[in-house]
C-alpha cells in the first residue's frame, strides 16, 4: 500500500515536471536559434514524459507497483532525459542510452500487466 501511494505521488510530480518542460519547450525554445530537429527531439521527449507520468498514476493499482514504477521511472529518465539533454545542449553523446530507456518503458508496461 505504501509503495502504491509513493508511485502515485511520483507520477503526479513527474506530470508537473512534464507540463513545466512542455511550457518551456513551447515558449523558451521557440525564441531560440535551435534547429527544428532539436525542437522536435524536445517535443518527443516531452510527449513520452507526459504519457508515462500518467502511467505512473496507474501503478498503485497493479500487482507489483515497486517493479512497474521502478521500470517506468528509470525508463523515463533514460529515454526522455536523453532527448531533453540532446535538445537543450545539442550534444548527442547520450543518444545511445535512449533505446535502453525505451526498453525499460516497455518492460514497465509489461510489469503493470503481471
Amino acid at each position: 500500500m505504501v509503495a502504491g501511494r509513493l508511485w502515485g505521488r511520483v507520477g503526479a510530480l513527474s506530470g508537473a515536471a512534464a507540463v513545466s518542460a512542455g511550457a518551456y519547450g513551447a515558449h523558451g525554445l521557440r525564441r531560440s536559434d535551435r534547429d527544428e530537429y532539436l525542437k522536435e527531439l524536445f517535443a518527443t521527449g516531452n510527449h513520452y514524459h507526459f504519457l508515462h507520468s500518467l502511467a505512473l498514476l496507474a501503478v498503485p493499482h497493479c500487482r507489483r507497483p515497486l517493479l512497474a514504477g521502478s521500470l517506468l521511472s528509470s525508463g523515463m529518465l533514460l529515454f526522455c532525459g536523453t532527448f531533453y539533454y540532446h535538445a537543450l545542449t545539442g550534444d548527442p553523446a547520450l543518444t545511445k542510452v535512449a533505446p535502453l530507456g525505451g526498453s525499460l518503458l516497455i518492460l514497465g508496461w509489461v510489469a503493470m500487466a503481471l
